[in-house]
């Protein structure tokens, strides 16, 4: 309860009149600014100017990092990663890992280990086959220059060009000639001991960028994804068809690839059941690469997205040289950005690239994960959208604002909160009256300052000099609290499979 004096009612209407503010809580503080990021199933992590490390969205493995298995709706520091970082890369199953590349060119992972993804020499803690703060990759605390996180597998690029794998080895994507095994340790890629310059890990498959421009694939090949031409498992590195000279950058999804052509934009290779190679054909498996409808040129970087066994919902975004983002392939969740939930007759997908609402200009990367994507912004920003429901897009919920199918989601991107030019959550501004000093009245008994349209009431009591009148104390309603909003959902034609919720103790 508050009770406002006659001075203080005759001060406050002489602020309100003259046109001044009442006082309130200073501003939120400006965030971090980004400098790298990285979307995976359900989870976000995002690289610091600083050089530290800050993930969202859901935690069941302990692949936040910050020590809990506690979901988190807005970015949380991964513990001791403070600074000292130079690269991140999120894995893209459901089943979730991260590893980051240290300054030093060492290498540290942390999440789901069942596969020996994380390079300890282990599964992770037995009680739930995870670790929730980072850990040495064995052998790699030097000399590495690049890294990447697949579904169940992680690689790296080593400083003299080689490249490294390890995890989970089911369709050969570890690349050291062998299947049906776990490598808990890197193991050198086969033939590939020197000459590369940059590699991706995807869902069951890996491919390099060599050091003449050339790709290397090599995994699970069922759906072409490997890229000569076959649907054959290839336990070591293979040529792409048509791809030995030319290529800048590539990026292995879930069951598909993709590559950017050095003057003569993006090729797509692999499953296409939901149109995410965008050569706008009818949805059909290509088994080597095809060019993407209306990208031609002035592509800079492409980011493949992940996806899973069964319903693979696969998309795909590419960066422009004009720093605009366009994507394509299941847009369900909203992840295509372009405000709908790729409504082609036959998916809910788009087969031809769109424009993302609000970034035909200003992203530095982009980054596709399964059901959402999220772009770091030449200002330091991170936007993410599509599927929210476990927080993946880092703005502090796990609503809306829209609906796809049972899911919460967004359909344009929305900021992160406390990256770049987006302010930090605070409290709702407190509105205080700040009175202005007044001349303490005389003893004689003056009327109390009347508003206009309120009945004077005299003061019928002198007030001795130097003493303080005692007010009346005057009830004041309380406010009736109001509901938060409840987000609505509608079925769709297509579910999105989870399956039982494991939690890492």
């Amino acid at each position: 309860m508050r009770v406002l004096f006659p001075s203080v009612l005759l001060s406050l209407l002489a602020v309100l009149l003259a046109g001044g503010a009442l006082s309130h809580n200073a501003p939120p503080a400006f965030g971090d600014t980004a400098s790298a990021v990285s979307a995976g199933y359900d989870h976000t992590c995002a690289l610091t100017s600083a050089g530290g490390v800050k993930c969202w969205g859901r935690n069941n493995f302990g692949q936040l990092g910050d020590g809990t298995t506690t979901d988190s709706t807005t970015p949380v520091g991964v513990s001791g990663l403070a600074s000292g970082v130079a690269a991140i890369s999120v894995g893209s199953d459901a089943w979730d890992h991260t590893c980051a590349l240290t300054s030093a060119g060492g290498v540290k992972c942390w999440g789901h280990s069942n596969g020996g993804d994380l390079g300890d020499g282990t599964f992770g803690d037995p009680s739930c086959s995870c670790r929730k703060t980072p850990v040495d990759v064995i052998g790699l605390t030097s000399g590495v220059a690049a890294i990447s996180a697949g579904s169940h597998h992680t690689c790296a690029l080593t400083t003299a060009g080689g490249a490294k794998c390890w995890g989970d080895n089911f369709s050969g994507q570890v690349g050291d000639g062998s299947t049906f095994t776990y490598r808990t340790t890197p193991v050198d890629v086969s033939g590939l001991t020197s000459g590369v310059a940059a590699i991706s890990a995807g869902g069951l498959h890996t491919c390099a960028l060599t050091a003449a421009h050339g790709v290397k694939c090599w995994g699970q090949n069922a759906f072409g994804a490997v890229g000569d031409g076959t649907n054959s498992k290839r336990l070591v590195p293979v040529d792409v068809s048509g791809l030995t000279s030319g290529v800048s950058a590539v990026s292995a999804g879930g069951y598909h690839t993709c590559a950017v052509i050095t003057g003569a934009g993006v090729k797509c290779w692999g499953n296409n059941d939901d149109g995410e190679l965008g050569d706008g054909g009818a949805p059909a498996d290509s088994f080597s690469p095809v060019d993407v409808y209306g990208l031609t040129s002035g592509i800079t970087a492409v980011s493949a997205g992940g996806g899973i066994p069964g319903n693979r919902y696969e998309h795909t975004c590419a960066l422009t040289t004009g720093g605009g983002v366009k994507c394509w392939g299941y847009g369900g969740r909203g992840q295509l950005g372009d405000g709908t939930k790729g409504e082609y007759p036959s998916c809910f997908c788009r087969i031809t690239p769109v424009d993302v609402i609000g970034l035909d200009n200003g992203v530095a990367d982009v980054s596709a994960g399964y059901l959402h994507t999220c772009a770091r912004t030449t200002s330091g920003g991170v936007k993410c959208w599509g599927s929210n429901d476990q927080g993946q897009l880092g703005n502090g919920t796990k609503t809306g604002p829209d609906e796809c199918s049972v899911y919460a989601c967004s359909l344009t991107p929305v900021d992160v909160l406390g990256f770049g030019p987006t302010p930090t959550p605070s409290p709702s501004p407190t509105h205080t009256a700040t009175p202005t000093p007044t001349h303490t009245p005389t003893p004689t008994p003056t009327p109390t300052a009347t508003l206009v349209g309120q009945t004077p009431t005299p003061t019928p009591t002198a007030t001795p000099v130097g003493q303080t009148p005692t007010p009346t104390p005057t009830a004041t309603p309380t406010a009736t609290p109001t509901a938060s909003p409840t987000a609505r959902f509608r079925s769709g034609k297509r579910s999105r499979p989870r399956g039982g919720r494991m939690v890492c103790g």
